[in-house]
């Protein structure tokens, strides 16, 4: 049936408390805010521009489409504003200085000895590795991952602090 200005406060007000139940069952931990779900899902009946036949079943699927929707454009969207820190930065300083910190790290990293070379880059991988595909890219035993892990860790550190200069005294450590 269409959709007539008569039915739609009667249709609005009978499904409000259904919307807002699904609404929030939908948006709870996903950072998707119930509010704007109902919102598109009022959008999207008046789009359809027709009651459905079976409204409440209507509303749960797009409920749960619209809800899809949103945590994909989540997972997308990167807010923009005041405050806000990319891995970047957001000025091109920091960028720059992000820039300089990854190469001098990169730099770091292939001057280790042995197969700490390798395995700091499948650890620093942003493909997220887990221990099991890094011990099976690398040819060695899940088990010993940790402790050739902290050794690399351990050389690299020193390596660092020989580059990186001591911060100044500060106030009565003198």
């Amino acid at each position: 049936m269409d959709l007539l200005k008569a039915d739609l406060p009667d249709l609005l007000e009978t499904l409000r408390p259904l919307l807002a139940a699904e609404a929030a069952a939908e948006t709870t931990g996903t950072g998707v805010d119930a509010d704007d779900l109902e919102q598109a899902v009022w959008v999207r009946l008046l789009e359809h521009r027709r009651i459905p036949a079976e409204p409440a079943d209507w509303l749960r699927r797009a409920v749960r489409g619209e809800a899809r929707r949103a945590r994909r454009r989540a997972r997308r969207e990167v807010p923009y504003g005041a405050g806000t820190r990319t891995s970047t930065g957001v000025e091109p300083e920091d960028a720059l200085l992000h820039g300089e910190e990854n190469r001098a790290l990169r730099s770091a990293v292939a001057r280790l000895p042995g197969r700490c070379p390798e395995l700091m880059r499948a650890l620093l991988s942003p493909r997220d590795l887990t221990y099991r595909e890094i011990a099976g890219e690398l040819g060695i035993s899940q088990g010993s991952l940790g402790p050739v892990r902290s050794r690399c860790l351990g050389c690299l550190r020193r390596m660092l602090a020989v580059e990186v200069a001591a911060p100044a005294l500060r106030g009565m450590e003198r």
